[in-house]
C-alpha cells in the first residue's frame, strides 16, 4: 500500500528513512504550536483554542500535502501572515479578530481558483533557472539566520542591527555542541543525524538547567476550538479594506508557498534541467485548500514551511514523510508538555545545517553572465537579510527584468514576468504611498 501510494523504490527511500525524516522536520518546526498561538491570540483570540487549532491544521494540510502531490512538504500558519493577521488588521487597522479570518476565507477561496486554472503553475515555470536557483540558497541563509538567533549566536543590536550574542549564555554552548555532533555524524555519514544531534542537545540542556522535567501529567485532552471556529464577519466584505487585506494576505503566502516549494524540491532532487518542478499545481492544491480549511478552523493563511527542508537533508523524498510529520501533529495535541520540552537551542543546529546544505545551489548560476547573476545574488541576500521570502523573489524578478532590458536582451523575458514586475511594482509603489 505505501509502495502505491508515494512509489518509494522509484525515489529511493524506505519507510524507515522517510519517518525519521519527518521526525526530524517536526522536531524542527514544532515551535510553531508554541509560536502562532501567542502572535494570534494578540488579538483577544482564545490562545488555547489557537493551540489546538494550530496543531489540527498543520496535521490537516501536511496530509494534503501527502496524499494530492505525495512531496515531502509540511505546512503550517506562515510567520509573515500571522503577523499582519495579528499586528496590522487588528491591532493597527482596528478590526475585530473575524475581520480577519473572513479575508483569509475569502483569500482561499481566491487561491483555489488560481490554482484550478494553473495561474500559479504558469508563473512557476516563467521564473528564470538563475532565480530559481537562487531562492534555496536565499532560503538556506534565511533558515540558518533564524537557527543562529535561535542560539543566541546573532542577537539584536540598536546600533548595528545585529551583534554576536554573549558567550555567557549557556544556550550558545548547546547549539555549538549539536553543531559540532551534527556535522561529525553527517561526515561519517550516520542515519538520523540530524535527529541525534537534537536529541544529544536537548541532553545537554537538561544537564545544564536549562531545562527541566515536567511534575505534572505529560499526557492531555486538548483544548476546546470552539471559541475560533467558523467566527465570520460578512458585513465588510465588499470594502476596500478588505480587498487590501485579501490582496496581501494571497501575496504573502502565495509567494512564500511557491518559493519554498521549488526551493525544497530543487533540493530533493525532483526538478528538471531547468529547474521546473511538474508537481507545482498539486503542491499549490495543497496550500490553497489548507488555508481555506483553516480559517474555518480560525487560523491565519496557511504556507509549505521551509523547514520541509530539514527533512529532505535527513533523507525524505515522498510523501509518506509529511504523513508522519502530520500524524506528530495529532499526537502533540495529547503530548505537549513532553515536546515542549525541546528548546529552541536545541534545534538551532539542524536549521544551521539546513542552510549549508540549501546554499550549495548558488554555484550552478552562470556567474560570467551579469544579467543573470545579479539579480541572482539580489534574490538570494534579500531574503534573509529583509527577513522575507516573498521579497527576495520581487527584488529578484524586478532586477532581472530590469538589467535584461538595459542589456538589450528582451528575448530573455518572458510576457509572464513582465505581468509579474509590473505587479511587483504596483505593490511597492501601493506601499510606499501608504
Amino acid at each position: 500500500m505505501l509502495e502505491k501510494l508515494f512509489h518509494l523504490k522509484k525515489h529511493h527511500t524506505t519507510p524507515q528513512k522517510e519517518l525519521m525524516a519527518g521526525l526530524v522536520t517536526f522536531l524542527a518546526m514544532s515551535y510553531i504550536l508554541i509560536v502562532n498561538p501567542k502572535i494570534l491570540g494578540l488579538t483577544g483570540m482564545d490562545t488555547a483554542a489557537l493551540f489546538t487549532a494550530t496543531a489540527l491544521i498543520c496535521a490537516i494540510s501536511t496530509l494534503l500535502m501527502a496524499l494530492i502531490a505525495n512531496l515531502p512538504i509540511v505546512l503550517a500558519p506562515a510567520m509573515s501572515a500571522n503577523t499582519f493577521f495579528a499586528t496590522t488588521v487588528v491591532l493597527a487597522m482596528g478590526y475585530p479578530w473575524q475581520f480577519a479570518i473572513t479575508a483569509v476565507l475569502i483569500m482561499g477561496i481566491i487561491f483555489i481558483l488560481l490554482t484550478a486554472f494553473n495561474v500559479w503553475d504558469y508563473i512557476a515555470k516563467s521564473i528564470p533557472k538563475s532565480l530559481k536557483l537562487a531562492m534555496p540558497a536565499g532560503i538556506g541563509l534565511f533558515i540558518a539566520f533564524i537557527g543562529l538567533q535561535n542560539a543566541g549566536i546573532v542577537v539584536q543590536n540598536e546600533r548595528t542591527m545585529v551583534a554576536l550574542g554573549s558567550f555567557a549564555d549557556k544556550g550558545i554552548w548547546v547549539a555549538l555542541a549539536g553543531l559540532l555532533i551534527t556535522g561529525a555524524l553527517l561526515a561519517r555519514k550516520f542515519p538520523g543525524a540530524i535527529l541525534v544531534g537534537i536529541l544529544a542537545a536537548s541532553v545537554i540542556s537538561w544537564a545544564l538547567g536549562l531545562i527541566t522535567l515536567p511534575h505534572t501529567s505529560l499526557v492531555n485532552l486538548p483544548p476546546n476550538i470552539a471559541p475560533i471556529f467558523a467566527q465570520f464577519q460578512w458585513s465588510q466584505i465588499f470594502t476596500m479594506d478588505m480587498l487590501i487585506v485579501v490582496f496581501t494576505f494571497l501575496f504573502l503566502s502565495s509567494f512564500d508557498s511557491i518559493g519554498t516549494v521549488i526551493a525544497v524540491a530543487s533540493k530533493a532532487g525532483l526538478t528538471d534541467k531547468q529547474g521546473n518542478f511538474s508537481q507545482i499545481k498539486k503542491a499549490l492544491w495543497a496550500n490553497s485548500l489548507g488555508t481555506t480549511i483553516g480559517s474555518v478552523l480560525g487560523m491565519s493563511p496557511v504556507v509549505s514551511f521551509i523547514e520541509s527542508s530539514t527533512g529532505v537533508a535527513a533523507g525524505g523524498r515522498t510523501g509518506l514523510m509529511a504523513v508522519g510529520v502530520a500524524l506528530l501533529f495529532v499526537l502533540a495535541l495529547f503530548f505537549a508538555p513532553l515536546f515542549l520540552l525541546i528548546p529552541v537551542q536545541a534545534v538551532a543546529p539542524a536549521l544551521i545545517i539546513v542552510g549549508l546544505h540549501m546554499i550549495s545551489s548558488i554555484l550552478e548560476v552562470d556567474f560570467t553572465d551579469f544579467t543573470e547573476a545579479l539579480p541572482a545574488y539580489l534574490c538570494m541576500i534579500i531574503m534573509p537579510f529583509t527577513f522575507s521570502i516573498a521579497m527576495g523573489i520581487i527584488i529578484g524578478v524586478l532586477s532581472y527584468v530590469a538589467i535584461k532590458l538595459l542589456a538589450g536582451k528582451f528575448k530573455d523575458i518572458s510576457p509572464t514576468l513582465y505581468v509579474l514586475a509590473v505587479l511587483f511594482l504596483v505593490k511597492i509603489i501601493t506601499d510606499v504611498l501608504s
